[in-house]
């Protein structure tokens, strides 16, 4: 752990990261309560649903990933430039919390585009450009600020180079935002533009993520004491595969940004083929070192949240070789993958919490939330292949989802109740971290 200022700083990027995911049940409520009849009324504008929709998944994952990215590069980093990391920290702040006010201050009209969906308002577009800025900043820190080289031996030099390597994609994926942005001609409908002003950014940062829960995987297997039999140096090298396909986007915008189709194209298969590199050897081998080791606690909410996180991955990744049309098998397959990322920081974020001054997390109710979170999105994600394998479309709700038959139903009624149960499970989580963080040792 670093000194007590990248506690400190690190501490206040964990706040960040709860507060996007308050904020995502906040509006998960608000969701519901827009269709609901009567209650609806109640609501200024006829496009709530959307609107709310867009803050939600931006909250629940664009905002909390990073926030807590901000969390392992802080603890990763030394006590250098400090004050830069502040700095960071106070602009993605801001933008977070104008991309949460702005459906009430400067309603706009909300467009689902994939990776970043947005309202079409200037003051969401402010927000947002801030808590880039921020995360830049929050970046190119990380990047600068290394530790000595005594803390790069071992198992711990693993986990840091992850790290590492998931700022360096990091980087990219800011890089290709921003070509993207010069690239693209303004001559697409609203939804289209900005689906392809994210798309090369978007799957790009699916590696920062990855790379960040494997390194975590890495992290929670050493904390519930399980064995992974890789040498660091294997695993290191393995993390580091696991960052090879981004330095392909450069080669992408170079070669195919006259044709948008096959820039999409390059970058989906960019996704499948090279973001198996690294999962799968390092998924594998922490999951027989977890499974395989004699006296690890079974109640230990760190093994809890690491096999989870495993298994969530995989099924998720395994999906994303069934997709075809634009159906909720693709939502099934970021579902699982997204679901594994975030259980992977949950159980890291109570794995953290007595190393940043806080209490013990409450065993009562850690330990089960893992299984109970995994188990609503399992439900929730059969339910949407289920759903996708009778062609009900993504991106659609209410009447407009054409639910015909029985089995259409049926997959959108399991999906629902798989949802809901994975709800209860993050509210668990955030109890447990509520609780332990309330008042600190």
């Amino acid at each position: 752990m670093p000194a007590e200022g990248g506690r400190k700083l690190a501490s206040g990027w964990l706040w960040l990261g709860i507060a996007s995911l308050v904020g995502a049940g906040l509006f998960a409520i608000l969701l519901v309560l827009s269709r609901t009849p009567y209650v609806q009324d109640i609501f200024p504008w006829v496009d709530f649903f959307h609107t709310a929709l867009v803050v939600h998944v931006d909250l629940s994952v664009l905002l909390w990933f990073m926030a807590f990215a901000g969390v392992l590069w802080s603890l990763n980093s030394s006590s250098r430039f400090i004050g830069v990391g502040w700095l960071a920290l106070v602009l993605a702040t801001v933008g977070a919390t104008m991309i949460a006010l702005s459906p009430f201050i400067a309603a706009g009209k909300p467009l689902m585009s994939n990776y970043v969906p947005v309202i079409q308002s200037t003051f969401f577009f402010t927000g947002l450009i801030v808590f880039a800025i921020g995360v830049a900043v929050l970046v190119l820190r990380s990047l600068i600020a290394v530790p000595s080289a005594d803390l790069w031996r071992g198992g711990e030099g693993s986990i840091r180079i992850g790290f590492y390597a998931a700022a360096i994609s990091t980087v990219f994926a800011l890089m290709a935002f921003g070509w993207s942005y010069d690239i693209i001609p303004d001559v697409f409908d609203s939804t289209q533009y900005y689906d392809l002003l994210f798309w090369g950014g978007g799957h790009v940062l699916q590696f920062t993520y990855a790379l960040l829960m494997l390194a975590g995987w890495l992290w929670l297997a050493s904390g519930c004491g399980a064995t992974v039999p890789l040498t660091p140096r294997v695993a290191s090298a393995i993390l580091m595969l696991g960052l090879l396909p981004v330095f392909v986007t450069p080669v992408i915008y170079l070669f195919f940004a006259g044709d948008m189709g096959a820039y999409m194209e390059q970058f989906t298969q960019l996704m499948k083929v090279g973001g198996a590199f690294a999962p799968v050897p390092l998924g594998l081998a922490v999951l027989y070192g977890c499974l395989t080791t004699t006296g690890t606690a079974q109640t230990n909410p760190q093994r809890a949240a690491l096999l989870s996180s495993i298994v969530l991955f995989a099924i998720g990744g395994g999906i994303s070789l069934m997709i075809g049309d634009s159906n909720t098998i693709i939502t099934a397959h970021y579902h699982g993958t997204g679901g594994a990322i975030s259980l992977a920081f949950m159980g890291l974020t109570l794995h953290l919490l007595p190393q940043l001054g806080y209490r013990e997390p409450d065993l009562k109710w850690a330990a089960p939330m893992p299984y109970v979170y995994a188990a609503g999105q399992l439900m929730h994600i059969f339910g949407l292949m289920w759903s996708g394998g009778y062609g009900v479309q993504r991106k659609v709700a209410g009447a407009a989802q054409e639910l015909h038959g029985f089995a259409q139903t049926a997959g959108m009624g399991l999906m629902g109740l798989g949802g809901l149960i994975a709800v209860v499970g993050g509210i668990m989580f955030l109890v447990v971290v509520f609780k332990a963080m309330r008042r600190p040792v």
